[in-house]
């Protein structure tokens, strides 16, 4: 009998993080949602795979403490027997042209989008077992570059970077590593903020015409997951419509 893939999702309690998931837990493997304050949506999140069948659980972990980090694979090792895909949803984004620039903020973002995903990452690499991948998350912002952009699109080029020179390091492994950089995708971050004007703006200008919907980033990382999706390697997957 074939043992239950297990995955590990950061940030997986709400957006693409989220959809993530569930996606992966409708896909037959066992989930370690990821959650940082948003308990009872991670519960949420649990609940609604367990009621389909599948086998979850929430743990809460700041990405960017060791500690955490290491309690969160602990975890899956001890429930699950294991870690096969790891996938480093957890970020936070502050938008300002960089003249107005909050270093509180662009510390906070970094904490989170550049720490977090190296201590995840650097975990996965010593856990991840033969045939696994890790996922990691940039935007297609590191190649569109608009306004108020600058420190957020920085800190998913540092991710990028990370992620190329990390599937080197897993020679002989068997273990991929890549990134997927979404474009506009209709979360509460994205939201956040924005009239309903500019959103409007932003889903017309892929050639699809819409807002990506966080499923649509989720079944990207599950194909990256797949065992079909095992040649892809030191990759960034750029999953926006067509916007670059």
């Amino acid at each position: 009998m074939t043992a239950q893939r297990v995955a590990i999702v950061s940030g997986g309690s709400r957006g693409i993080g989220k959809a993530v998931a569930t996606t992966l837990g409708a896909r037959g493997f066992a989930v370690v949602v990821g959650y940082a304050a948003q308990q009872a949506s991670a519960d949420e999140v649990v609940a609604s795979i367990t009621a389909h069948g599948g086998r979850a659980l929430a743990v809460r972990a700041d990405v960017a403490e060791e500690k955490d980090v290491v309690q969160l694979f602990d975890t899956a090792e001890l429930e699950f027997g294991g870690v096969d895909v790891v996938v480093n949803a957890a970020g936070r984004m502050y938008l300002a042209p960089v003249a107005e620039l909050d270093l509180e903020e662009l510390d906070a973002m970094h904490r989170t989008n550049i720490r977090g995903t190296f201590v995840m990452a650097r975990e996965a690499a010593r856990r991840v077992r033969p045939g696994g991948t890790i996922v990691n998350f940039s935007t297609s912002q590191v190649v569109l570059q608009f306004p108020t952009y600058a420190a957020y699109a920085a800190s998913k080029g540092a991710v990028e970077a990370m992620t190329l020179s990390l599937a080197r390091d897993l020679r002989g492994r068997d273990v991929t590593a890549n990134a997927v950089a979404p474009g506009a995708t209709a979360t509460d971050m994205f939201l956040d903020g924005k009239s309903e004007e500019l959103v409007e703006r932003l889903a017309k200008q892929p050639p699809l015409e819409r807002l990506g919907q966080p499923e649509d980033i989720a079944e990207v990382v599950a194909f990256l997951a797949s065992p079909a999706g095992h040649w892809v390697n030191g990759q960034v997957v750029r999953a926006n419509g067509g916007m670059a």
